[in-house]
């Protein structure tokens, strides 16, 4: 890695060695990351936000490939968001559960619920037994104002999914969400990105963040549904009807 001078104002950005892309194994990858040393909170991250930045724990990162821009970030002007017939049927197919605003730090119940997902997610690989450190340093950062948004059974007694969520001064970024993998027909994720859309805009923050989205990596195409939203560019955010 390398240290670099970079737009993000005056910070340091560090890079990796060039390797293979996770999403599109046929394309090198390569990110830029702030400095650990770098002081933030929610105001700067939020800066960082709209020029393409992204946190992973307290690392905050954006790709810098060396000759691909697949990766694009991607957000939702929460209050111009028109809900597609899929997102309708989401909604109501899961009326019957509660949402609970919990503080961010891993409780048991949430650890056996994330290592599930990630054991599904992941069958093959060490990832699937994180523990608590593991999990709580990679879900929250000491800097950042996260909350979970904990998704639960009318009766409250089991947790069906965990939707991390930054909230921002004037944005919400979507971080990270884990949910049962025997719930898959109830569409957890998309409803948590919902719920999330309809949570920023009542706090009125114009912006809820989804990550990257890259176009030709099918795992990501559920973010593209979510309409209109914008994506970053090299001459900044382009709206996409």
């Amino acid at each position: 890695m390398t240290h670099e001078t970079a737009s993000a104002g005056r910070s340091i950005l560090l890079r990796t060695d060039p390797h293979e892309c996770a999403y599109v194994p046929t394309r090198t990858a390569r990110l830029e990351f702030l400095s650990p040393t770098t002081p933030l909170d929610g105001h700067a991250y939020q800066r960082l936000l709209e020029q393409g930045f992204r946190r992973s724990g307290p690392y905050v990162y954006r790709p810098a490939c060396p000759t691909c821009s697949a990766c694009q970030s991607l957000r939702i002007p929460t209050r111009h968001f028109r809900a597609r017939r899929r997102h309708r049927r989401c909604l109501r197919d899961n009326a019957d559960l509660r949402v609970h605003r919990a503080p961010p730090r891993i409780k048991d119940e949430h650890l056996a619920l994330y290592r599930r997902y990630l054991r599904h997610r992941h069958p093959d690989s060490s990832m699937g037994e994180p523990d608590w450190a593991e999990a709580q340093g990679f879900l929250t950062a000491s800097w950042c104002p996260t909350v979970f948004y904990e998704l639960r059974t009318p009766d409250d007694a089991r947790l069906l999914a965990v939707a991390v969520t930054d909230i921002l001064p004037s944005a919400f970024s979507a971080v990270y969400t884990f949910f049962d993998p025997d719930l898959a027909h109830r569409g957890l994720g998309n409803l948590a990105i919902l719920l999330q859309r309809a949570e920023a805009a009542r706090l009125s923050a114009p912006y809820l963040y989804l990550g990257y989205w890259i176009h030709d990596a099918p795992v990501m195409a559920y973010k593209a549904e979510f309409r209109p939203h914008e994506v970053f560019t090299p001459q900044g955010w382009r709206p996409v009807e």
